[in-house]
């Protein structure tokens, strides 16, 4: 590594590491702050405290590393900028992107660390979190569900499950009703059972009725009744209990497995959402590097008040500006205005893009 690198990467990681432990500090006291009512009424302990944001710390450390990263980037390369060190380098034959290099090394690892940090870490620090909450708010934490009540699953063959309670204890299923689909999605017939069990990896239904339907709509035969009969339906009780769990606590592949059955589906508008959210996985971790990309050109336009409450001014804008952009495409996503590929992606690329073009004209 140049010595230049060093006596760049310095400040900046030690100006990053001071104002990602001042955002935690502060996030942490905001959220206990909010929530006092609940600890006094509650009589919760210093330890419960200590253990509850230990397990959210993974979660707040994704949310504010990118904003503290771009922080550090503006200040240092401000400073360097108003103490003309940058007219310096650049006269010893330096471009600007060697210059920047450190900082863009920076922004990429923080990326990838985020990436890793939301795929392995995060969906049990969730669910520990809330399990948690569920403490801190007074509520008794009995640990998960045996019966899961007014379920509804989107399975293979596009088949609509309806299940009025699902015992995962049992793996049995009162009250089922399921609409099968042709691939125009159509109805082409109905089931109906009292009660459904699982076993020898079989679905055996009792007192089920069948009522099939023609492409008019219109039923096509008599309803077919059966006492007991072993059905063709492959999801495992997994499957269900998979249905119910929420999408941040998935990770991806379990994510992009539940897409894939959910297209079989044909289930289009939840597949639209869970693309959005797929897509927004990979845009969100990268953040950090974009950020750090858009945050450079702007410490080059500092001059003579490179201080540390004018960085922020700039940090809290750029930062305000990316967010609400990436809200409103994500938005436009979901509703089926945007592609979701291009929902999740249009902003960081458009930021990128910007930023690559203002640095591009600095050098």
């Amino acid at each position: 590594m140049r010595i230049l690198d060093r006596y760049i990467l310095k400040p900046l990681v030690s100006t990053f590491l001071g104002c990602l432990s001042i955002f935690i500090f502060l996030y942490i006291i905001s959220d206990a702050l909010s929530r006092l009512d609940d600890i006094l009424k509650h009589h919760i302990g210093w330890t419960f405290l200590y253990q509850f944001y230990l397990v959210n710390l993974p979660i707040i450390f994704t949310q504010t590393a990118p904003i503290a990263l771009l922080l550090s980037t503006i200040y240092v390369f401000g400073k360097l900028n108003r103490d003309n060190e940058l007219i310096a380098m650049r006269s010893s034959g330096l471009s600007l992107w060697q210059i920047c290099a450190p900082s863009i090394a920076i922004g990429l690892s923080l990326s990838i660390l985020i990436f890793s940090t939301n795929e392995k870490i995060i969906p049990a620090a969730r669910l520990n979190a809330d399990k948690m909450k569920k403490t801190l708010e007074g509520e008794k934490n009995t640990g998960p569900k045996e019966v899961i009540n007014n379920l509804t699953f989107y399975g293979l063959e596009n088949r609509l499950f309806f299940i009025n309670s699902f015992d995962s204890k049992t793996n049995t299923m009162e009250g089922i009703t399921i609409l099968e689909h042709d691939n125009r999605q159509n109805l082409t017939a109905k089931i109906t059972a009292r009660r459904a069990a699982y076993k020898d990896k079989l679905w055996f239904f009792y007192e089920s009725n069948r009522l099939n339907f023609d492409a008019e709509g219109h039923t096509s035969d008599e309803m077919i009744y059966h006492q007991e009969e072993i059905t063709d339906i492959t999801e495992t009780p997994q499957d269900f209990l998979q249905q119910k769990k929420h999408q941040e606590l998935m990770t991806i592949a379990q994510l992009e497995d539940y897409i894939w059955k959910l297209r079989k589906s044909g289930a289009i508008p939840a597949v639209r959402n869970l693309l959005v959210e797929l897509y927004q996985r990979y845009a969100s971790s990268f953040s950090s590097l974009i950020l750090v990309l858009i945050g450079i050109p702007f410490s080059f336009r500092i001059r003579k008040r490179a201080n540390i409450f004018s960085s922020f001014g700039i940090c809290i804008g750029i930062g305000f500006l990316y967010y609400v952009l990436t809200g409103i495409s994500l938005a436009m996503g979901k509703s089926g205005m945007l592609f979701p590929f291009l929902s999740a992606w249009i902003t960081p690329l458009g930021f990128s893009t910007i930023a690559l073009r203002m640095i591009q004209e600095a050098a």
